[in-house]
């Protein structure tokens, strides 16, 4: 079975029906930090964990919000160059609002798992609100993503990391300069690509007017004076590796006067904003998708 098509053997629950000790294993899974059956196989120790289990596989009939071909937006997949990458060209899906015109540009990061639906959808949701987004494949260089999940995950950590970040600068500055850009950039992403948003606030400097990572780990210290964008930083509750980074993070970016703001969501799992799992948490992923496309509008103007 598909891991994207729901069973019908496996029943819809909701983030009140997981034992956190199923949450804390996933997270594990989800980072690379053990594969699929022994996940499956850790979760059946625990009462009714298995299913459970089963369950917090994504399904993304549930994560499309706005259809590929709803009239207000045009999208479409387009290749471009990257220098230093992990190879020349790298893909990504580009969606604008429908008509004309130039528009301010928002760059949406996947997770450790190449350009899944959930972040597509995402891209669309931004160009209803009347940016031009751009959501860059990773795993271009390997062919693209693979349809699930986990082989997903498997290919991007084969991936050289230092050039697959260069791969996301290279395509925060195609689309900064696109012609459908009218060159005001913001960028978010989510668990990898949080973190990812964060280095790309270091790495773009005054290129940057916002950038609102969701569960994303610190940059590197040193590197914090560099940002010159407007932060919105988007914690889960419980999500211990992540948090653990905060009071040095927020040391350094009051050391270097960088305008910020964060928010933990209560009784939220790292991924709530990703509708396509159980760790889904409605209320908490709309105010920080609202409070994002709010600071996004100020900064742009």
């Amino acid at each position: 079975m598909d891991p994207q098509i729901p069973s019908p053997d496996v029943p819809v629950l909701t983030q009140a029906d997981i034992d956190q000790r199923v949450f804390d294993l996933y997270d594990e899974y989800c980072h690379g930090r053990m594969d699929r059956r022994s996940f499956l196989a850790a979760a059946s120790l625990i009462a009714g964990g298995l299913g459970m289990a089963q369950a917090l596989m994504p399904h993304y009939a549930q994560a499309q919000t706005i259809s590929f071909t709803d009239e207000r937006i045009k999208g479409r997949y387009v290749t471009y160059p990257s220098i230093g990458g992990n190879s020349a060209i790298m893909r990504g899906y580009l969606v604008q609002p429908a008509g004309s015109g130039r528009f301010p540009a928002v760059l949406v990061i996947h997770e450790n798992r190449g350009l899944n639906p959930y972040i597509e959808d995402v891209a669309r949701r931004f160009a209803v609100e009347g940016f031009v987004a751009l959501a860059p494949d990773g795993l271009a260089p390997l062919g693209g993503y693979p349809g699930n999940d986990d082989d997903g995950r498997e290919l991007q950590a084969k991936l050289d990391q230092a050039k697959l970040r260069t791969d996301m600068v290279n395509s925060a500055q195609m689309l900064r300069t696109h012609a459908l850009s009218n060159g005001k950039l913001c960028v978010t992403g989510f668990c990898w690509g949080g973190t990812t948003t964060n280095y790309l606030a270091t790495a773009l400097g005054a290129d940057l007017l916002a950038a609102a990572p969701f569960y994303g780990a610190a940059p590197d210290t040193a590197a914090v004076a560099s940002i010159k964008a407007t932060l919105l930083i988007h914690y889960a509750e419980n999500d211990e590796r992540i948090n653990a980074m905060w009071p040095v993070y927020e040391t350094a970016l009051k050391a270097n006067h960088v305008s910020y703001e964060k928010y933990t969501y209560p009784g939220t799992q790292h991924g709530f904003h990703n509708n396509s799992t159980p760790r889904y948490q409605e209320t908490a992923a709309k105010l920080a998708w609202d409070r994002t496309v709010t600071l996004f509008k100020q900064r742009v103007g």
